[in-house]
C-alpha cells in the first residue's frame, strides 16, 4: 500500500468517527432511560474530548501522508486543509467554549439559548462531506 491507499483510509475512518459520534451518539444519549441533562453533557463532554484527541490523529497523519506521497500542487488538497482548519477551530474555540457552558449547566446554571451547537453541527457536516469528497477523489486517483 502506498501513501494515498492510507491518505483513503484514513480519510473514511475520519469520516467514520465524526459520524458515528457527532450525527449518531450525541443525540442518542440523551433519549436513553434515566439520563438527564448534567449526565448526558458529562457524558459528552468526555466523548467529544476524545473524538478530537482521535481527529488530531487522522488529521495530522493525513498531512504527512498528502506531503510525503507528493501531493503538493494536487488540486483536492483544499479538500483535506480546510477540514484541518474547521478541526483547528473547534479545538482553540468550539470545544472550549462548549464544555464552559456544559459545566455551568451541570453545576445547576440556568443559561440562555446558544449558537454553539448548530455552529458545531455545521462544521460537523462540512468536515464531514469535505473530507468524503476527499476520499473520492483520492480513490479516483489510482
Amino acid at each position: 500500500m502506498n501513501s494515498e491507499h492510507y491518505l483513503i483510509l484514513l480519510a473514511f475512518l475520519w469520516v467514520g468517527f465524526v459520524s458515528a459520534i457527532s450525527f449518531m451518539e450525541a443525540w442518542l444519549k440523551f433519549r436513553a432511560p434515566g439520563v438527564t441533562l448534567p449526565i448526558g453533557l458529562s457524558i459528552g463532554r468526555l466523548i467529544f474530548s476524545g473524538l478530537n484527541k482521535v481527529e488530531w490523529f487522522f488529521g495530522l497523519a493525513s498531512l504527512v501522508l498528502f506531503f510525503v506521497g507528493d501531493g503538493l500542487g494536487d488540486s483536492s488538497s483544499f479538500l483535506l486543509f480546510i477540514p484541518i482548519v474547521i478541526l483547528l477551530l473547534q479545538t482553540i474555540w468550539l470545544l472550549p467554549a462548549m464544555d464552559k457552558r456544559a459545566e455551568l449547566v451541570i453545576s445547576g446554571a440556568e443559561l440562555p439559548k446558544s449558537a454553539l451547537h448548530f455552529y458545531y453541527i455545521g462544521a460537523e457536516l462540512v468536515k464531514v462531506v469535505l473530507l468524503f469528497s476527499f476520499g473520492i477523489k483520492m480513490f479516483g486517483n489510482l
